[in-house]
């Protein structure tokens, strides 16, 4: 994108501000906002809103004080007028549609920068896309090791055999220190999952390993401990040896912050900041 478009899409967003009046809330209706983002006809665009209030409600808002429903009366020519449905959208609202629209559409691309900025300090956009790679990363890792242990079970191997399995994978992809070694040297809780500590560059690694292994476990129908685990020590090697060719050291990688601890804190700095746009309460109701 050039930056006479810049330009241009940030006096069209601009332009279209309103105020809550009162109180220092901005927000914008739907369907002046529309066109802005590409989108020609109300019921496709009424759908990505639809989506973007559920990610609201997902994300502990409260939705109708970030989507709220208004009607307007706008012209028809002649000077007649007739009412519409409309929604008054807070800038947490419109990111979240943002993010929920067709990413394709330069404008989109536009406004999730546009919206997000604003929403958002800095730090807390970079650290909740850290948080987001690292916790898809350790979810891939959960599924994958869930299905080996699945899959060795089957192939009579108990649970202490998928531990040892495990740690010997650990020691191949970690330089010969073993899952217990690799908690100690990291300063972890014995009790925790080594991955929660670890970048999301080793998590991925980890990842790939077990996915290998899972895949020839099944393709070359291997059977009881020894075979899973010579399989799935080559896996990791294999995975180390790419690291190195790369300069990655997997031992020598820094820890990372608890990955529970780092989506509480993130997690609750979005509710405040969410809270901080929404719109002001209804003053009475109609009936």
């Amino acid at each position: 994108m050039n930056t006479d478009n810049i330009s241009k899409l940030t006096a069209s967003f601009n332009s279209i501000v309103q105020r809550v009046p009162d109180a220092d809330i901005e927000f914008w209706y739907a369907r002046e906002l529309m066109p802005l983002l590409g989108y020609d006809r109300w019921e496709n665009f009424s759908k990505v809103i639809h989506k973007a209030s559920i990610a609201c409600e997902g994300a502990g808002g409260n939705v109708a004080n970030h989507f709220r429903g208004v009607t307007k009366m706008v012209e028809i020519g002649s000077g007649a007028e007739r009412s519409i449905d409309d929604i008054m959208l807070t800038r947490y609202a419109c990111y979240l549609i943002a993010q929920n629209g067709d990413s394709r559409k330069e404008a989109i691309a536009f406004a999730q920068t546009y919206f997000a900025i604003q929403t958002r300090k800095q730090e807390l956009i970079e650290e909740r896309i850290r948080l987001q790679d690292r916790l898809q990363a350790r979810q891939k890792l959960t599924e994958s090791e869930t299905e080996l242990s699945r899959n060795i079970y089957e192939r009579g191997v108990d649970e202490r055999g998928f531990g040892r399995i495990r740690s010997m994978g650990d020691a191949a992809l970690f330089g010969g220190r073993a899952t217990a070694q690799m908690k100690d040297q990291l300063g972890m809780p014995s009790n925790r999952p080594l991955a929660d500590f670890l970048p999301t560059v080793t998590i991925a690694a980890k990842n790939l390993a077990t996915e290998i292994t899972n895949h020839n476990a099944q393709q070359k129908d291997l059977k009881g401990e020894q075979s899973i685990a010579s399989e799935h020590v080559q896996n990791n090697s294999s995975v180390r040896n790419m690291l190195g060719e790369r300069g990655i050291k997997p031992e020598t990688l820094p820890r990372e912050e608890d990955i529970r601890k780092l989506e509480r804190r993130v997690k609750s700095a979005e509710k405040r900041l969410i809270k901080g746009s929404e719109l002001p309460q209804k003053k009475g109701k109609k009936g």
